[in-house]
This record gives C-alpha cells, structure tokens and sequence, in this order.
C-alpha cells in the first residue's frame, strides 16, 4: 500500500513537473503559418496529431480568422483555446489584441 502511494506521487510529481516546463518553453505562434511541430511545441494540449490536424484543416479550409476557429477541429476545444491566450496567434496577434 505505502510502496503504490509513493509511486503514484511519484507519477504525478512527474507529470506535474513535465507540464510546467512546457509551458514555461511555449512561445507564441501564428496558427496560420505555423508547422505542425512549431504548434505541438508551443501550444498546451496540442500534441503531433493535432498540429497535423490544424496544419491540414488549414490547408484544405483556408486561413483562420480567429484563435476560436481552432474549435471546428475534432479533438480542439475551448479549453485548449482558452488556455492558450498568449501563445496563439492569428496574423501576428493573440486573441487578446
């Protein structure tokens, strides 16, 4: 029992740890010109497949008006948009501006 506690501590101090250093390194990055690495790498929550889903989406739809576009995407959703309001950007500007 005490062994599976540390453990799982152990887990969640790695995950927490793993997640603050990311979003430490994030910088903003324009999702209309952006690769898919740059996206994975900078946005919280997005990972290779979904930069390669916005990469595509983008491709096939045409430029991004705003960060909330991002939401017609499977798998995007506002939590994702909304937890990235500095490091989106469309046409140079966060959602913020």
């Amino acid at each position: 029992m005490v062994l599976s506690t540390i453990n799982t501590l152990g887990a969640l101090v790695l995950t927490g740890a793993m997640l603050t250093s990311q979003g430490l390194r994030a910088e903003p990055v324009d999702i209309n010109i952006a690769d898919a690495q740059s996206l994975s790498a900078n946005i919280t929550g997005v990972g290779p497949v979904l930069a390669e889903a916005i990469v595509t989406y983008r491709a096939e739809n045409g430029p991004f008006v705003s960060a909330k576009d991002l939401i017609a995407i499977p798998g995007i959703g506002e939590k994702i948009v909304l937890g990235n309001p500095d490091t989106i950007l469309v046409d140079g500007k966060t959602s913020q501006n």
